[in-house]
């Protein structure tokens, strides 16, 4: 239990040295040179530099520890002490590592300083901190309001990039904006990863052949509703009992599970939702940390 426990801190420590690694680069050698900011807390701090020139590991710093006092009450202490010391390991990062600018092309700076700078948030949500507290404050005001917690991020970013486009610019807002949106896109991969898991509910009449198939050729694990299927506006009246069956299947798995389900009965009736997290049962899921 102790050796598991070791090995778990120490995958985490890594986790988190190199998204402040990635972050510190994405800053330093796309972001801050180029003034471009990205959304959320980082978002707020290159703005602050740009408008103010103050010392950008020194504005992510005081920018974060509302976000981090937050942390502890919405979160736990462990999490907000974790995140307080990667801050301070991204602050140290950005002021001692002399990392190159990379290149000026504008395009290449949104996109690509998107990217690292995606990566970095993500490892370090995978090592148990957060590189940006914006989400903290959502949770934070989720509770509040009745708005969702995609929809308090998608305001305070929609505030930051106004106050953008009014002090720096138009185009420096739409640029940062694709910033934004790619290292968005990225911190939901390396986050979820490849193994990102889909729920699919299939409604047939071939049920049982259906259910054969998804075991024995998939290898998939299966939950069967009982239900009812017919009740059309021509026959209302009219319906036989079916089984509707649910299963999970990673996005590689998808095509096939509807090709096969599409070759044994071509009028199924086949719909997915976005799985967030899954584990247990016959799911060969590696640890989201």
């Amino acid at each position: 239990m102790e050796s598991n426990r070791f090995a778990k801190n120490v995958t985490d420590t890594l986790y988190t040295i190199a998204g402040i690694l990635f972050c510190g680069f994405a800053l330093k050698g796309f972001l801050v040179p180029n003034q471009f900011f990205d959304g959320g807390v980082s978002g707020i701090s290159l703005m602050i530099h740009e408008l103010y020139h103050w010392n950008i590991a020194i504005v992510i710093i005081l920018a974060n520890i509302p976000f981090i006092i937050m942390g502890a009450f919405q979160v736990n202490k462990t999490f907000a002490i974790r995140t307080f010391t990667a801050i301070i390991g991204l602050a140290l990062c950005l002021h001692f590592i002399p990392y190159p600018q990379i290149t000026s092309d504008k395009l290449l700076v949104s996109v690509f300083g998107g990217v690292f700078m995606g990566i970095g948030v993500g490892l370090s949500m995978r090592g148990g901190c957060a590189l940006d507290g914006i989400e903290v404050l959502a949770l934070y005001t989720g509770k509040r309001v009745s708005f969702t917690v995609s929809e308090i991020i998608l305001g305070i970013n929609i505030l930051i990039f106004l106050v953008a486009a009014f002090k720096l610019g138009l185009p420096t807002a739409l640029y940062s904006i694709m910033t934004y949106y790619s290292a968005s896109k990225t911190i939901n991969f390396v986050v979820e990863g490849l193994e990102e898991y889909t729920g699919v509910t299939i409604i047939s009449a071939q049920s049982e052949k259906m259910k054969e198939g998804l075991v024995m050729k998939l290898g998939r694990g299966i939950t069967v509703y009982k239900g009812e299927r017919g009740y059309l506006k021509e026959s209302f009246d009219i319906s036989q009992p079916v089984d509707i069956i649910f299963t999970v299947v990673t996005r590689l798995e998808l095509r096939r599970l509807k090709n096969m389900a599409h070759e044994i009965d071509p009028k199924a009736f086949i719909f997915t939702s976005v799985i967030k997290e899954a584990a247990g049962g016959v799911l060969k899921r590696v640890q989201r940390h």
